[in-house]
Order: C-alpha cells, then structure tokens, then sequence
C-alpha cells in the first residue's frame, strides 16, 4: 500500500513540476535551446527573451548561432 501511495505521490509532483528557467544562467539557457520539451516552449522563450538585452556581445554571437543550428 505504501508503494503505491508513493507511486501517486511521485507521478503527480512530477507530472506538475515546472521548470523554473529563471534560476538557470543564460549559457545554460542557450544550450538547452533546440532540447526544451514543447510544453516549456513558452516559459523558456520568454526567459530567453528577457535576457536578450542584458548579453554581452560574446553571449548574443552564440546566442545566435545557436538559433541558426535550430533553424538548420
């Protein structure tokens, strides 16, 4: 009985878990580009987004290349 509470306990934490894309650093958001799940599309875009401006140029290059390798 306790296996299967634990079960449910762990597929329903997991099942709404969100990723929280503000805590990570911008390299590690521009390395996730092109692997984020489809249903975290919207967050991790308008995390990006807001980075955007705060880049450095070294960060916007890569950044960039990392949307042309998408978009390959």
């Amino acid at each position: 009985m306790r296996r299967v509470l634990f079960s449910l306990l762990f597929l329903s934490v997991t099942l709404f878990a969100q990723v929280d894309y503000s805590v990570m650093s911008t390299q590690e958001l521009m390395a996730m580009i092109g692997y984020v799940p489809a249903k975290n599309q919207k967050a991790f875009t308008k995390e990006i987004n807001l980075r955007i401006n705060s880049m450095s140029d070294k960060e916007k290059k890569i950044y960039k290349k990392n949307l042309e390798k998408l978009k390959k």
